[in-house]
C-alpha cells in the first residue's frame, strides 16, 4: 500500500516529521517496506532554455541543440525528439545524470558526428508519465536552472506499508491516518460527506433485481448506483495524474482516476459505467457456464457459476468486486455514466480471485473486507468529484439489497492487558488508545464493554483488544523478563524430519559441498524429463512460461545453477539443496528430499590441477559416497542396506543404482546423469548426483537409556588376510562381500575390496577380484589353525553364494 506524506495529511493534522511518521508506522504493525524521496529521485533534472535547434546535418530526424541550462555557458545536445525547437523550455539532464525510465547513467556522447553533453528528457524517461513521444514542455515563464522537481512541486515523499490480510481498514490513507491518530502523532480529521443533490431527478436506471438461484453463493450484499448525466470526460488535472503516478498507478482519464483516488484514499472500490453503452435491464446474477468476459487488464476471462457479475441482457458487464469490462468502459467520448458502490462478501471475492487469477486494486481490498457502513456515503463521495472534475447533473441514487452489519460487543477485563502483555495500564490510557482507534467503550470498573467498529472485522475477542492496546502503547514498553530456569532437561523440540533436515547439511556441507536454494517452480519441459508434468501439478497462474510446474525433483534447480557457474568460468562445483518434491496433489505427494551433484573434478578431496597429479573426474562413486555419508550421519549403514544395480531415470544406464530397505522402502539413487541431460544442460560432464527421500527413512529403534554403552574394544591384536576369487564378470562385489562377512560375524570385522582384474589368463567372461579380511580376536590369540579353520568358512561361503573360485 503506497502513500505520499501530502495525501496522509489530508486525513491526519500533524507536525510530526516524516521521520517520526515512518518510525510510527513499523512500531504499530504497519511495516515500512520502502521510502521513496521523489525530490531526491529527480534532483540532478533542471529547467533548461533550448537557445537553438538546428537540423543535424548527417541525420534527417535529429537536431543539434545549444541549452541554457543556468550554467552560464550553452551546453551541446543532440535530441531526435520531433518537437524540439528553438526558444521552447524544457527539462535538461546533464552528463552523470541517472536515467530512470531508461535504466542507465548519461554519458558524454558522439552522435554522427556531434558532441552531446547532455539530455532534453521525455515524460517517461523521469517515470512521471507514459508519453515519450516527444520531450517535456515547460511554460515561457519557467525559470532556467532551477530544479525540476522544485518547479513542479515533486518532492513528496512516498511510503510503502506491508498489509497483513487482517486489516483491510488500512488499505486506504484514511485508515492508516486513524491508526498514526491513535498514538497521538496528530489528530485525525473525520469530516462528514454529505449527500450531493439530486438535480437531475429521478433515476430512469430502477434498483438492480437479484437473479440468484436458491443455495447459490452470493457475492454481494447490497449495491448503490447512480446515473451521471453530461459529465466531459478527459485528462485529470495535473495533481490528480501525479498523486496517482507516486503511488505506481497509470493515469487513464478522470472518471477512472477519480475511483482510483477513492480506492487509494478511502479504501472504497468503485466501478464507473457508460450508461449509453448498456444494453436493456442491468441486474445482479452468478455467471453462468461458458460465459466470458473481455476485461479491462485487455484479457479474456472465463467465468462459471460461482462468480457474480454485474450484467444486461447483452452478458456480464463486470466481474464483481474483481474487474470492469472493457465494453461497457467510460472513454473521452463518455457522457453519461452510471456509478457503483457495493458492498460485497470478502470470501467469495478471495476464492473467485483465486479462481481468475486476476490480481487488482479492487479484489486487493474487498477481499480484505471494505467497511459496509461506508458504501452509500462512498457513492456520494464518487459523485461530488465526478461532478467537480468532469461536471453534469446526478440523479437519484438507487439501491439493491441490504448489508447486514454486525456490531458485536466485547466484554473485556482490564487485567488481560497486564496477563498477556505485561503491560500496567489504568482504565483512561486503554479507554483513550481504543476511542481513538474508533472503538466506543462503556464502563468504569475493572471490566468495560467494548463495541467494535464496522471497519475492524478482524476484532471478535478480548485478546483482539489487547493487541490493539499493545501495538498503540507501543512494543517498546513490554517489559522484558527473563524466562525461568527448566528444572530438568528440555524434551526434544525439533521433529524427526527437522532433525534429518538439520543433520543432511550439515553432514554435506563438512564434505566440500555448498548448498543453494532453488525454485520450487520448474518449466513442464523439465518437469516431463524429471518424472513430472502432471496437470494438477501445474500452476493455475504462473509467475513465468518457465515457471509452470511444481518441481518433481531437486535435481533441475540444482544443474541450472551448474549451468549458470560453467558459463562464468566455474566448471568444477559441488552444490547441494535440502527440500520439497512434489510427486502429486495427495496428501502424502510432498516429499523431502536431499539432492547433490559434483561437476568436472569437484571431489570430496577439492576440485582443479594439483602438483602431486592430475584432477579425478567426478564419478559414480563420488556419488554413491556422499549418499552413504548422509546415510550414515542417521544411524543408516549403506553397507547393511540393499544397493541395487537399477539406476534412476536421470542416471547414465551402466552407472548408477539404488538404496533400498527392500523393493517398496527405497532411499535413495546415486550415479552419473544421463548424457542426454548433460546435452540438455550444456554442461561440459561429467556430473555425479545422487537423491536421498529423507521421508523413506525408518525411525531409529532405540530405547531410551540414561547413559551411552560401555566402548568395546578388544586388546588383541587384529589380524588380516587376503583373498583372491575369479568369478563370473557380472557377478556384483556386493554379493562376494556379503559372503565373507557373513562366514563368521564373531570373528570377520571387515572386508573390502583392493583389486579386480580382467585378463585372458582369467577366463574369457571372469574377473578376479581381491579382498582384504579383517579378523579380530576377542578372547584369545588366534592360532594358526584358527586362522585356517575361518579361512575356509570364507572360501566356502563365497563360493556358494557367487559361484566364484579361490584363484591360485
Amino acid at each position: 500500500m503506497k502513500f505520499t506524506i501530502e495525501w496522509l495529511k489530508e486525513h491526519l493534522e500533524t507536525d510530526a516529521t516524516n521521520a517520526e511518521i515512518i518510525d510510527t508506522l513499523t512500531m504499530i504493525g504497519l511495516e515500512v517496506e520502502e521510502v521513496i524521496d521523489q525530490g531526491a529521485r529527480l534532483k540532478d533534472f533542471v529547467v533548461a532554455h533550448v537557445v537553438s535547434a538546428e537540423q543535424h546535418p548527417n541525420a534527417d530526424k535529429l537536431r543539434v541543440c545549444k541549452v541554457d541550462a543556468g550554467t552560464g555557458e550553452l551546453i551541446d545536445v543532440v535530441c531526435g525528439a520531433p518537437n524540439a525547437r528553438t526558444g521552447m523550455k524544457a527539462v535538461f539532464a546533464p552528463v552523470g545524470t541517472y536515467i530512470p525510465g531508461s535504466g542507465f547513467t548519461l554519458g558524454k556522447g558522439n552522435i554522427r558526428g556531434q558532441a552531446s553533453n547532455g539530455m532534453l528528457c521525455s515524460g517517461r524517461e523521469l517515470e512521471i508519465s507514459d508519453d515519450h513521444n516527444g520531450i517535456i514542455e515547460l511554460p515561457e515563464d519557467a525559470p532556467v536552472g532551477i530544479s525540476y522537481p522544485d518547479y513542479a512541486g515533486m518532492n513528496d515523499v512516498v511510503i510503502d506499508v506491508a498489509i497483513t490480510p487482517n486489516r483491510g481498514d488500512c488499505a486506504g490513507v484514511r485508515g492508516i491516518a486513524r491508526d498514526l491518530a491513535a498514538t497521538g502523532i496528530g489528530n485525525f480529521k473525520d469530516p462528514v460527506i454529505k449527500p450531493v443533490p439530486s438535480d437531475a431527478g429521478p433515476s430512469p436506471i430502477p434498483p438492480l433485481p437479484h437473479r440468484f438461484s436458491e443455495g447459490e453463493p452470493k457475492a454481494i450484499r447490497k449495491f448503490a448506483g447512480r446515473l451521471i448525466k453530461g459529465v466531459k470526460n478527459g485528462p485529470s488535472p495535473q495533481w490528480l495524474q501525479d498523486r496517482l503516478r507516486a503511488v505506481g498507478l497509470r493515469p487513464i482519464n478522470r472518471l477512472a482516476d477519480i475511483t482510483n483516488l477513492i480506492s487509494m484514499g478511502w479504501g472504497r472500490p468503485l466501478h464507473a459505467y457508460d450508461a449509453d453503452k448498456l444494453v436493456g435491464e442491468i441486474h445482479l446474477r452468478n455467471a453462468r457456464s461458458g460465459e466470458r468476459l473481455e476485461g479491462l487488464d485487455d484479457k479474456t476471462h472465463s467465468l462459471d457459476e460461482t462468480m457474480c457479475v454485474i450484467a444486461d441482457d447483452s452478458g456480464p458487464l463486470c466481474l464483481g468486486g474483481i474487474l470492469g469490462g472493457e465494453p461497457s468502459s467510460c472513454t473521452d467520448e463518455t457522457v453519461n455514466i452510471f456509478m457503483e458502490c457495493a458492498s460485497w462478501d470478502p470470501e467469495l471475492i478471495a476464492q473467485t480471485g483465486r479462481k481468475t487469477g486476476i490480481v487488482s486494486d479492487a479484489r486487493y481490498r474487498l477481499e480484505r473486507s471494505v467497511d459496509p457502513q461506508l458504501t452509500e456515503p462512498g457513492l456520494e463521495l464518487a459523485t461530488k468529484w465526478v461532478i467537480d472534475l468532469c461536471g453534469g447533473q446526478a440523479c437519484e441514487p438507487v439501491i439493491s439489497g441490504e448489508d447486514v452489519i454486525p456490531e458485536p460487543v466485547i466484554d473485556f477485563p482490564l487485567h488481560e492487558v497486564t496477563r498477556l502483555t505485561g503491560l500496567k495500564l489504568g482504565l483512561p490510557e486503554i479507554k483513550t488508545v481504543l476511542s481513538r482507534l474508533g472503538f466506543w467503550v462503556s464502563g468504569s470498573g475493572d471490566f468495560v464493554k467494548v463495541a467494535v467498529p464496522s471497519w475492524r472485522p478482524d476484532v471478535t475477542i478480548k485478546a483482539d483488544l489487547v493487541e490493539e492496546v499493545m501495538r498503540i502503547v507501543g512494543v517498546n514498553r513490554v517489559p522484558v523478563e527473563p524466562l525461568p530456569r527448566l528444572s530438568g532437561v528440555a524434551p526434544k523440540m525439533l521433529t524427526p524430519i527437522q532433525n534429518r533436515r538439520r543433520l543432511t547439511r550439515r553432514t554435506l556441507a563438512t564434505r566440500g559441498m555448498n548448498e543453494a536454494v532453488t525454485w520450487s517452480f520448474i518449466s513442464s519441459e523439465l518437469a516431463e524429463k524429471f518424472g513430472g508434468g502432471q496437470a494438477e501439478l501445474k500452476l493455475a497462474n504462473a509467475i513465468a512460461s518457465d515457471m509452470t510446474d511444481m518441481r518433481p525433483s531437486l535435481l533441475p534447480g540444482l544443474l541450472a545453477a551448474a549451468t549458470r557457474n560453467q558459463n562464468r568460468g566455474l566448471s568444477d562445483v559441488a552444490l547441494f539443496e535440502v527440500g520439497q518434491v512434489f510427486v502429486s496433489d495427495a496428501p502424502d505427494g510432498q516429499r523431502n528430499h536431499a539432492t547433490g551433484i559434483r561437476t568436472g573434478t569437484a571431489g570430496i578431496g577439492g576440485a582443479g590441477r594439483h602438483w602431486q597429479g592430475k584432477g579425478e573426474k567426478v564419478g559414480v562413486y563420488d556419488a554413491k559416497a556422499d549418499l552413504g555419508a548422509a546415510l550414515d550421519a542417521f544411524g543408516v549403514d549403506i553397507d547393511k542396506v540393499q544397493v541395487v544395480a537399477e539406476p534412476a531415470d536421470w542416471s547414465h544406464p551402466g552407472r548408477g543404482g539404488r538404496v533400498q530397505l527392500g523393493p517398496k522402502v527405497i532411499l535413495g539413487w546415486f550415479g552419473e546423469l544421463h548424457p542426454a541431460l548433460v546435452v540438455d544442460f550444456d554442461l561440459d560432464g561429467p556430473v555425479a548426483a545422487f537423491v536421498i527421500d529423507l521421508d523413506a527413512i525408518p525411525e531409529p529403534r532405540r530405547k531410551a537409556t540414561r547413559a551411552k554403552p560401555a566402548l568395546d574394544i578388544s586388546s588383541l591384536m587384529a589380524v588380516h588376510r587376503d583373498f583372491a576369487f575369479v568369478m563370473d564378470k557380472n557377478v556384483e562385489a556386493a554379493n562376494l562381500l556379503k559372503a565373507a562377512r557373513a562366514a563368521d560375524k564373531a570373528l570377520v570385522a571387515d572386508v573390502t575390496v583392493f583389486d579386480v582384474f580382467e585378463g585372458a589368463h582369467v577366463g574369457e567372461g571372469k574377473k578376479s577380484v581381491a579382498i582384504e579380511v579383517t579378523l579380530q580376536p576377542r578372547d584369545k590369540t588366534l592360532t594358526d589353525e584358527d586362522i585356517e579353520a575361518v579361512s575356509s568358512k570364507i572360501v566356502a561361503a563365497v563360493e556358494k553364494a557367487t559361484g566364484g573360485t579361490l584363484r591360485g
